[in-house]
């Protein structure tokens, strides 16, 4: 799985849970937290502000992640997370930059250990991270869909009944705080209401204004015209053997792959990204919108682009059997992946094949059609990057993607794992090659010329979370060897190994991933924990990710020897930071709009044939309840303490898992159980379990 999708999502250890998403009743979570002793002369001494992001669980408060920048230009090394209790959360919403003053460090409870807990109040809310929220009107109340939304709003409009609106906030310093109804968005539990509520709900526009599909309409409609100019600037390889590898439902192709044979064991690959920077320019309506949606979005249903169609759809994809305009990095490599040669600069390119990933996948198999002998070069080359990223300390997460099938009237008919080919780790490696490479370029030319660059950063886990991690992994029967403040992909890969095949592989995958940090844009440069790298950049996708398009204007300039400004340096900042915001929004959409319909896809089921037993796996053991899935489509759901039967259940935070008092049955996280539907609240995306009758 590709570093962008695989990295993130975080675990935190602020919950008195494990595993389950816990978003929509994750309401009731403790934030107690598990500190290790240390003294008033520790890393908190002289240390009374802070700035950094605030997580919330609704109205049980919430802790603050200190912003890393921020805590490198302070220079006081502070990085532990901070508890604020609900009463000194002064408006601060989820996702809000806050300046947090620091309380005395106290004492937890004595079932804690005796460890210590740093609590802090905010001061100031210094960046909102949304104005705006979806709900809808209940008993002439304002109700947001988001239950992290603790504030009451008086809205300052008639009451819309039996509909979700959009809310913008339009005074946060009044009591309550004001909001206007901005947008009427339909009936509850439609699919057009659904999806608009979800873009709406994580701040995603959907239309382009007039001015940027004017200026993008007009480009278009002079490219041919520019080309053979411009094609002279360029370097020329329309002639080389050059083809695509996508989805079969994709629109627009950011990528392609050129190969030629060079004689003595060596090749020429040629890694080509659209050069969307060619066409957007800095001060442009274009580039302004591109800045600000910062990436594309896509729901099960849709996309919504960064670029308008006349671009993204057009001109900037490298579809076949037309002359393009890319940025490439092209390498003089040995089949056994060892690079002899770099260049990186703008080329003109002609794609002379449109391969989908199960198209290629076959030719690789039966080694007959198009490019059967290139792409069996290209895969031997992919094996041995594989195999050397591996062996530096890269970590392979195999999750499983969930695909939806939908019908004519937009209804799940069908839910499936999406199937990992030969051909989707071929590009991943060479995409991967040409991001490490460049980073590695743009690293060098900031240490020669000043300024700065974008890197993709993955910091090194927390101990503490690692620890955790550990606790879990014993109620599984395995185990991470090592010191844990060394925790590393070799201790990782063991456990890997050994849970191959087994029921919980997806589980302990899942949960190795949520012990980890996320991987976010930074201008400093700290390597890559997750693939093991020194250097890493985003380059090659810049029709849907706008920190792309960054970097190849950044890498045009070191090339022509230019150095950025010091003057930009906080700019770049600025664009890191909320081009990682953007990114998770994108994500968290992405994911209801996948919780949406397989609650819709279930609740079918429930209509239908309500005694339906499925085989589940609990993903997540909580103080009010169990989170389970059902292992075929990964509908994840609730089984409230309530269904669980006569006895009463207390959760053992140590082992994952609710005990009867009585019976001493146990449920433990990793554990089979049988469900059955309970109730599915489609407008909420919720499913509740009921336990199967054979359990």
């Amino acid at each position: 799985m590709l570093e962008s999708e695989s990295m993130q999502r975080g675990f935190s250890n602020k919950r008195k849970e494990f595993g389950g998403k816990g978003k929509n009743h994750g309401h009731r979570a403790k934030f107690k937290n598990q500190r290790s002793d240390r003294s008033r002369s520790g890393p908190t001494a002289g240390i009374k502000e802070v700035e950094g992001t605030i997580k919330l669980a609704g109205r049980k408060g919430g802790f603050v992640l200190p912003d890393p920048v921020a805590r490198e230009r302070r220079g006081d090394g502070f990085k532990d997370e901070i508890n604020i209790p609900p009463m000194s959360l002064s408006t601060a919403l989820h996702g809000d930059r806050v300046l947090v003053r620091i309380a005395r460090p106290h004492f937890a409870k004595a079932s804690r250990g005796g460890q210590q807990e740093l609590t802090g109040e905010i001061v100031k809310v210094l960046e909102r991270a949304r104005k705006r929220f979806v709900g809808q009107f209940i008993d002439g109340k304002f109700v947001a869909d988001d239950r992290r939304m603790y504030l009451e709003v008086a809205v300052r409009a008639p009451e819309v009944k039996d509909e979700k609106v959009l809310v913008e906030i339009t005074d946060w310093h009044s009591a309550p705080i004001e909001g206007k109804v901005v947008a009427t968005l339909g009936k509850k539990g439609e699919h057009e209401t659904e999806m608009k509520s979800i873009l709406a709900a994580g701040g995603i526009v959907y239309n382009f204004e007039p001015e940027v599909e004017k200026e993008a309409k007009d480009i278009q409609s002079h490219y041919q015209a520019g080309l053979p100019a411009e094609a002279k600037r360029r370097r020329d390889l329309r002639s080389t053997a050059t083809f695509t590898i996508d989805p079969a439902d994709a629109k627009d192709f950011d990528d392609a792959l050129s190969f030629k044979d060079l004689g003595d064991g060596k090749f020429e690959v040629g890694i080509h990204i659209a050069d969307v920077s060619y066409f957007v320019r800095p001060g442009t309506a274009l580039d302004r919108e591109a800045a600000e949606r910062a990436n594309s979005v896509y729901l099960v249903d849709r996309t919504i682009p960064m670029l308008p169609e006349a671009l993204s759809a057009d001109i900037c994809s490298l579809v076949p059997d037309q002359d393009r305009l890319t940025y490439s990095a092209i390498f003089e490599i040995s089949k056994d992946g060892k690079v002899h040669s770099e260049w990186f600069g703008r080329t003109i390119i002609h794609s002379h094949k449109r391969f989908t990933y199960q198209e290629a996948a076959e030719v690789l198999a039966t080694k007959k059609g198009p490019y059967a002998s290139e792409l069996a070069v290209l895969n031997s080359i992919s094996q041995e990057l594989l195999k050397e990223r591996l062996r530096k300390g890269s970590i392979i997460f195999d999750k499983d993607e969930v695909r939806i099938e939908l019908d004519a009237a937009k209804k799940p008919v069908r839910i499936y794992i999406k199937e990992r080919l030969p051909t989707h780790k071929l590009i991943e490696e060479f995409m991967l090659l040409a991001n490490k490479h460049v980073a590695h370029f743009l690293f060098k030319a900031v240490g020669k010329h000043g300024g700065a660059s974008m890197y993709r950063i993955h910091e090194k886990p927390d101990p503490e979370r690692i620890g955790l991690l550990k606790t879990f992994l014993r109620t599984l029967g395995y185990k991470i060897e090592g010191d844990i403040k060394n925790f590393g992909a070799p201790e990782i890969k063991k456990l890997f190994d050994e849970i191959e095949g087994e029921e919980v592989e997806g589980l302990v995958h899942t949960a190795v991933l949520r012990s980890m940090a996320k991987a976010v844009y930074s201008t400093r440069n700290i390597g890559h924990f997750g693939l093991g790298f020194e250097f890493y950049t985003h380059f090659t996708s810049p029709i849907r990710r706008y920190p792309d398009t960054v970097v190849h204007r950044l890498l045009t300039k070191y090339l022509d020897g230019k150095a950025i400004e010091p003057s930009e340096v906080a700019n770049f900042e600025r664009m890191a930071r909320y081009s990682s915001v953007k990114e998770k929004e994108a994500a968290d959409a992405e994911r209801e709009s996948v919780k949406y319909k397989q609650a819709e896809f279930m609740l079918e089921r429930l209509q239908t044939n309500s005694g339906q037993e499925y085989d589940g796996l609990i993903t997540g053991v909580t103080e009010w309840g169990i989170y389970a899935e059902d292992t075929v489509t990964k509908c994840e759901g609730m089984l409230r303490l309530s269904s669980l039967g006569d006895d009463y259940y207390e959760f053992d935070e140590k082992k994952f898992a609710l005990v009867g008092r009585k019976t001493k049955k146990v449920y433990r996280l990793g554990d089979k159980i049988k469900l059955k539907l309970a109730e599915v609240d489609v407008p909420r995306h919720q499913i509740t379990w009921g336990l199967g009758g054979s359990q």
